[in-house]
């Protein structure tokens, strides 16, 4: 893309970089804020078929203590992302805890297997948001395609300080089977949407929603919020 100017005579400071530069800061700390936590909102849907399990099963709908193993698809365990898939489950492993399940020492002998997946998808904005919201032709028009400076430059450009803010969609995923049989006894998904960058703590907390009111989730879709330390 060709950008054309006018220039004055003499050299003078570009005050559209350091607008630029201050509002970038800006975004940043209207981001980063000064709570001591940060709320994590996620829509979680649960299936619960315990009444289908096998009377070899422990039990009908299982109180904990209950032990598990860890069950992968081939794409999970091999290549690149073997270990962001062993990450994962390390944050399972803990969220799995809280709700009285844990990695049995043995695994061929495990009543249960549990397996886990992750998903992001990151977008150049919010879903909501014009295009052209980012752009800033000058002082106070957005969507212009020229800027005029204090010191009288004339700037072309279509795409004139372009302010990217990328917005994330994220979904986990948890099954979990009765080994003996191979059947789906429990599925549940967790999903949120945000400008937050993605850490152990925001993966930990969509794991937390999708355990909640395990082992016997309410019917439908819902609404739950994990509240997250900065």
């Amino acid at each position: 893309m060709t950008k054309h100017a006018l220039h004055p005579q003499g050299h003078t400071a570009n005050p559209l970089r350091t607008l630029k530069a201050t509002l970038a800061a800006l975004a940043l700390t209207l981001l980063s804020g000064c709570a001591s936590v940060y709320l994590v909102d996620n829509q979680v849907q649960s299936f619960a078929r315990w009444a289908d399990t096998p009377a070899t099963a422990p039990a009908a709908v299982p109180k904990a203590p209950q032990t598990y193993r860890f069950e992968r698809l081939p794409s999970q365990g091999a290549g690149p992302g073997a270990a962001g898939q062993e990450a994962l489950e390390n944050l399972a492993r803990v969220a799995l805890a809280k709700v009285g399940w844990s990695l049995h020492d043995a695994p061929t002998v495990a009543p249960w297997t549990v397996q886990v997946s992750a998903g992001t998808l990151r977008l150049p904005r919010a879903p909501w948001e014009d295009p052209w919201d980012g752009y800033w032709g000058g002082f106070g028009f957005p969507g212009r395609d020229y800027a005029v400076t204090a010191s009288g430059h004339i700037v072309w450009s279509p795409v004139f300080m372009r302010m990217d803010m990328p917005y994330y969609k994220r979904e986990v995923a948890l099954v979990v089977r009765h080994a003996a049989s191979a059947r789906v006894v429990y599925e549940s998904r967790a999903a949120h949407e945000g400008r937050w960058n993605s850490t152990p703590e925001l993966w930990g907390a969509m794991l937390d929603a999708a355990l909640r009111d395990f082992p016997t989730p309410p019917d439908g879709a819902r609404q739950v919020n994990i509240e997250v330390p900065r």
